[in-house]
Formats: structure tokens, C-alpha cells, sequence
């Protein structure tokens, strides 16, 4: 069985494998394609003979990742209208994120 972590990064919580790509929020410091990035916010690790669940986070253990891109997600259109009086007004918002490759979990 495949060694797995549960990190913590931009408030939310990932189930990741060493090779596996998620978008996560954007990272300060990271900015160029390649960049080293570790997580020391590690909830489990479980190698599949032993799970180590932390309390809240495991002290020591760390996830190692590098940058593949930093992207925007498609646009969301927020539109606000209240009928019979003439209002609307309408924004659009695309939110940035990260895209990670999970290099090593220790």
C-alpha cells in the first residue's frame, strides 16, 4: 500500500500521495514553476502498517511538493438585481491557485 498524508494548507484539508497533483490555495514565496514547497502541517501518515495521527499536527513529519504552475480558475459571475426597482449590478471573480506534484512524504 501506497504511503498517504493528510496536510493542512490555505484552511482546508488534502489526502495526498507521493506523485499526486492537487490545487491548493496560492502559496507566498512560490512563485516560478519548479519551486520547492514543504508542508509541516501533517494531520496523518499512514505507510499501511502503522498510522500516526497527530494532535493536531504530527511533530517532525513533513510533505515535500514542487510548483507545476500558478493558474486561475475559471470565471464566476456575481450578479445582484433587485426587480422593480432598476438595480443590478453585476462583478466577475476568478480565483488563483497553485497547482502542486507531491515529491516525498516523510
Amino acid at each position: 500500500m501506497a504511503k498517504i498524508a493528510i496536510i493542512e494548507t490555505g484552511g482546508k484539508q488534502y489526502v495526498v500521495t507521493q506523485d499526486s497533483v492537487l490545487d491548493v490555495e496560492t502559496i507566498k514565496g512560490a512563485d516560478k514553476a519548479g519551486a520547492k514547497i514543504t508542508f509541516d502541517k501533517v494531520l496523518l501518515t499512514d505507510d499501511g502498517a502503522k498510522t500516526v495521527v497527530g494532535a493536531p499536527y504530527i511533530k517532525g513529519a513533513e510533505v515535500s511538493a514542487e510548483l507545476v504552475e500558478n493558474a486561475r480558475d475559471k470565471k464566476v459571475i456575481v450578479l445582484r438585481y433587485r426587480q422593480k426597482s432598476r438595480y443590478a449590478k453585476k462583478k466577475g471573480h476568478r480565483q488563483e491557485y497553485a497547482k502542486v506534484r507531491i515529491t516525498a512524504i516523510s
